[in-house]
């Protein structure tokens, strides 16, 4: 099988986002990765993929995530390496709040005091290595000091990383959804793979009026980590699930969009808590009132 390897130069932040925008979608990468060259200091976005990549997609992604034009190039690659796994080499372990998230290539000692998460780069978003994630960690160890959620839900999971952190965290059950089945099944696996298969329901359901979410309602917590548009879509609806008192960390916002965010949330019954700024990203704890 033929492989080919598509790359560009990018700043840190871009190249980032592109690679999880990449991996949101299981039609365009076998698999994506940020990396920096050390002896020049320059960032790249690369993307392995099987042999015709469609180029196309490749650069009209990279618009709508980016906001310009990007030229990539493209390498025919040996097919007897396991390319796969050597881009996962450059994903080194997270810090963030009291989680440690790293891949299963990852071989050092895990940090003490720390939870540790194994969330590997997969066709969903979420391997922690994101401001949007980080940000809804941070914010979840900053909820927990204060806050013993008892029913809790994860809109837009992904990989599953926020609903198993707080699964590990808690010992009990969250229910994990999101509208793309292969986030469902990776999130499954992962779940598998932290020990708690058991406390994640992971379900396949667009937007909040699936009949498994509500029935389960109304929610001490709500995180999202997905994108302004939709969750400015949800406030009402999120208002509807989220009981008095209870709290919605959102993310994927970016700093510019953060108070349009705001004003749909106290709209629909939520007062801002804390805003998170990591680099030019957004994440929001509200609670409802």
């Amino acid at each position: 099988m033929s492989v080919d390897q598509l790359s560009v130069a990018l700043s840190k932040d871009q190249a980032y986002a592109l690679v999880d925008a990449v991996m949101e979608r299981d039609d365009l990468a076998l698999t994506a990765s940020a990396h920096e060259n050390e002896d020049t200091g320059e960032w790249f976005f690369e993307a392995t993929c099987d042999s015709p990549p469609d180029l196309k997609a490749f650069v009209e992604l990279a618009r709508h995530v980016l906001g310009g034009s990007v030229e990539f190039s493209v390498e025919t690659l040996d097919p007897e390496i396991n390319w796969v796994a050597e881009s996962l080499k450059g994903l080194a372990p997270v810090i963030a709040g009291g989680f440690y998230v790293y891949g299963s290539h990852e071989t050092g000692p895990i940090p003490e005091g720390l939870t540790p998460m194994k969330i590997d780069a997969a066709q969903a978003f979420g391997t922690g290595h994101h401001e949007t994630t980080t940000g809804c960690l941070e914010a979840i160890e900053a909820l927990l000091t204060h806050k013993d959620p008892q029913n809790m839900i994860d809109v837009g999971t992904g990989t599953g990383v926020l609903a198993i952190a707080l699964a590990k965290r808690l010992g009990r059950t969250v229910l994990a959804t999101d509208i793309d089945p292969i986030a469902v099944t990776t999130t499954i696996e992962n779940a598998r793979d932290n020990h708690v298969p058991g406390l994640i329901d992971a379900l396949e359901a667009i937007g909040l009026d699936h009949p498994e979410i509500t029935r389960r309602a109304p929610y001490d917590l709500v995180v999202a980590n997905i994108l302004a548009g939709p969750l400015t879509e949800l406030a009402p609806a999120m208002g509807g699930i989220t009981q008095t008192g209870g709290a919605a960390i959102l993310s994927g916002i970016l700093n510019t969009q953060a108070d349009g965010v705001i004003a749909a949330y106290e709209a629909a019954g939520f007062a801002l808590v804390d805003h998170l700024k990591r680099k030019e990203w957004t994440t929001l704890v509200l609670e409802k009132r």
